[in-house]
């Protein structure tokens, strides 16, 4: 009785979590709940990998909480970050339809949670539910947009408008522009690396943000005090 309940609860927190990831944000709660159920919870330490470049995929994830950095590493030992992911995203949906290993390295930035979404379970429910695949299909289409909306900042815009981006999309789901704080759970370098450049360029754009009162620093949180000054520098046309 006491496990069945303590089961129930934890479907629900899974659920919770699935509902607040794009991938699902359509999805009825009753399918939510079919998915929450095969669902894996895994814990990661700071710095423990979930996997590795080529390792047989699983599955895909959704992050319940904490950060992972999923990143290459190039035969000399630099360090490429493709995206940090956060709670409430979903990466490496591609094992869902490739045979072959995971195309990168994930590691945990801070103690985090993911969620893993077992292969077989997925795509054995997606064959009994086309209408769902089809919901999912479009979920994901639009999850593939806010990735190239990213691979764009980092081609197209400058270190400047890439890190105004960066706050802008952790602002709170509050009405007005007014301030609000992001907090960083990870190193600067790791942020630095995430927006493509270098720690101390990231230094030098947040000293000279804060010149402009665009932001104010408070140890390894940022207030942005003027979301509207951001987002012209995001806006802005590089020459």
């Amino acid at each position: 009785m006491v496990n069945g309940r303590l089961e129930e609860l934890r479907v629900a927190a899974v659920a919770n979590t699935l509902r607040a990831c794009q991938l699902f944000s359509e999805l009825p709660s009753a399918e939510l709940g079919v998915i929450a159920s095969f669902a894996v919870t895994k814990r990661l330490g700071k710095g423990e990998y979930l996997f590795r470049e080529r390792t047989p995929s699983e599955g895909f994830y959704v992050v319940q909480s904490g950060a992972i950095n999923v990143h290459r590493e190039s035969p000399g030992g630099k360090e490429q970050v493709i995206c940090v992911f956060r709670a409430g995203q979903s990466f490496a949906e591609a094992a869902l339809a490739s045979p072959v290993g995971y195309p990168a390295d994930a590691r945990a930035v801070v103690d985090s949670v993911v969620l893993l979404l077992p292969k077989r379970e997925v795509l054995d429910l997606l064959g009994r539910r086309p209408d769902l695949a089809l919901r999912m299909l479009g979920s994901m289409s639009a999850h593939l947009r806010v990735l190239v909306g990213l691979v764009d900042d980092l081609t197209l815009k400058d270190v400047e408008a890439r890190l105004a981006g960066w706050l802008l999309r952790r602002r709170p789901r509050i009405p007005g522009e007014g301030p609000y704080t992001v907090h960083l759970e990870s190193t600067k370098r790791t942020l630095a690396a995430e927006i493509g450049t270098a720690s101390e360029t990231l230094s030098r754009t947040l000293a000279k943000f804060r010149a402009q009162r665009l932001i104010r620093t408070a140890g390894r949180a940022v207030v942005v005090l003027d979301p509207a000054g951001l987002r012209r520098v995001f806006e802005r046309e590089v020459r």
